[in-house]
């Protein structure tokens, strides 16, 4: 009977379940999971599961990076209604294009991590658990840190903003079906992630660990919350602890291209597994969203290319190693002439190789890399005052444009390493939000895509003032849970 239970957790947790609104958010595998889970092989399965739930097409196997990329300058569109348009377009309304797959997917994924926790904690209260056992528990409180960071910078203003603006309900045990929370504060939702980072961290083991959350995994995330909160000493505390782990190691000029054709490189600190006959989003995946139209499939639309103003900073360097994972787009169709705008990441190579697994679209989602983290060291060194080992730190990177100018603590700049995380960090979702929480404006590529994209949502520059940069409540939601319904984002 045990192994059917668990079977049937498995089960419940891999597979995309309808969701109709917050209530919802207790686990459908409840039942199952209550009783089956009591030993680390079954806390193992239910985590596998948890992570196949994050390569959901609304979570991190396609929509949550084209939202970083898309909304943020980087992207452009060249033509309507081949999918994700109101992401460029900001068209966000509680009852059209709110995205709630995001909400949805992302709180399902809780309600499977606080099922799994509470599991752990009694059987730790029972005096059963072992080092195994208490690993998980370190990996689910991560990931529960990391999904709630995510939600509340789509939900919630930046946190130098705003801090005591609405975040995000904050739920941590299995909720009853009658629930209704209402949203926490930015800053208690901030406080929650920390608070489960710092007591997941002695958790976890400090080796690399492919797949799974590790010890370093968790200091990178640490980093990248405290540079949200710009609190640059721990930042950089938490950075400099994985940099100098030596765990992992950059990817060198000559093999930077080559790193996309494999799974779990040497810079890849936490990467997702997209499997085939299971997170493989096909024509519906990453690889085809950036790809060129027609290129490799039919099914291939050209959806998003890069904005002129990513290419002219790549351009200030016709040597840099990351134009191998790039490739002309579409609109040499129109003007003749070759616009290297398509991005091949998530294809492995111009060439489709993959990484591995057969597919050109089953390629692992690298969700956090140890050039971010470089790069997150060289602003937290900068926000310190420390200019010549912020300098260092973003050399590391900048060194893949060969022929700029060295950084040297004389001419280093917040916007030099905004604009090498805007190079490096392309199309893997982080320029919306660094230009949110930097208070920058953001100047979109409509002339290029006009007439074939008329934008009538936003203006052409926005700043973090416009209320459409942070999403709405989808109706649903708030005729599920009527406690949030006084609770909407202002401007909604």
């Amino acid at each position: 009977m045990k192994k059917i239970n668990i079977l049937l957790a498995a089960i419940c947790v891999v597979l995309t379940v309808s969701c109709e609104g917050f209530l919802d958010v207790k686990p459908s595998n409840s039942a199952a999971a209550e009783t089956s889970i009591t030993t680390a092989a079954d806390a193992k399965v239910i985590m596998n599961g948890i992570m196949s739930k994050m390569t959901s097409y609304s979570y991190y196997g396609r929509n949550f990076i084209m939202y970083g990329d898309a909304k943020g300058g980087d992207f452009a569109l060249r033509s309507q209604g081949r999918g994700l348009d109101a992401l460029y377009t900001f068209n966000h309304s509680p009852s059209s294009n709110a995205y709630s797959g995001y909400w949805i997917q992302i709180y399902h994924c809780l309600a499977q991590v606080n099922n799994l926790l509470v599991n752990i904690e009694k059987i730790e209260a029972e005096g059963s658990s072992t080092n195994t056992l208490l690993i998980y528990k370190g990996q689910a409180l991560t990931l529960r840190a990391l999904m709630y960071f995510d939600l509340v910078r789509l939900y919630g203003k930046p946190y130098n903003m705003d801090k005591t603006a609405l975040g995000v309900p904050l739920t941590l045990e299995p909720l009853d079906a009658s629930a209704q929370p209402t949203r926490a504060t930015v800053e208690q939702v901030y406080a929650q992630i920390l608070k489960d980072l710092t007591d997941g961290a002695p958790l976890l083991e400090k080796k690399k660990t492919n797949g799974y959350i590790n010890y370093y995994a968790n200091m990178a995330i640490q980093a990248r919350v405290h540079l949200y909160m710009e609190n640059y000493s721990a930042a950089l505390a938490a950075a400099e602890t994985v940099i100098n782990s030596k765990v992992y190691t950059l990817y060198t000029n000559d093999n930077w291209v080559r790193s996309w054709t494999a799974q779990f490189n040497t810079e890849s600190i936490f990467e997702l597994a997209i499997l085939q006959g299971e997170s493989d989003l096909g024509s519906g995946s990453l690889s085809f969203y950036l790809r060129r139209h027609g290129h490799g499939s039919t099914s291939a639309m050209g959806w998003f290319m890069a904005s002129d103003y990513w290419l002219e900073r790549m351009n200030q360097d016709p040597d840099d190693v990351r134009w191998g994972v790039m490739d002309y787009d579409e609109s040499y169709r129109d003007t003749g002439v070759y616009r290297y705008g398509s991005c091949y990441k998530y294809s492995g190579s111009t060439t489709f190789e993959g990484d591995g697994k057969g597919s050109p679209t089953a390629v692992n989602i690298k969700v956090i890399r140890l050039s971010e983290v470089y790069l997150i060291a060289a602003e937290a060194a900068l926000g310190s005052g420390n200019k010549e080992k912020a300098a260092t730190y973003l050399q590391a990177i900048r060194k893949r444009s060969p022929n700029l100018a060295e950084a040297t603590a004389a001419n280093i700049t917040v916007d030099m390493i905004l604009n090498e995380r805007s190079k490096e960090l392309f199309a893997e979702g982080h320029r919306f939000f660094d230009m949110m929480r930097l208070n920058k404006t953001i100047t979109f590529n409509d002339d290029f895509i006009y007439p074939m994209v008329v934008i009538t949502h936003r203006e052409k520059t926005i700043d973090r003032t416009f209320h459409k940069t942070i999403l709405p409540i989808s109706i649903d939601e708030m005729n599920a849970n009527e406690a949030i319904r006084s609770q909407q984002n202002p401007g909604y």
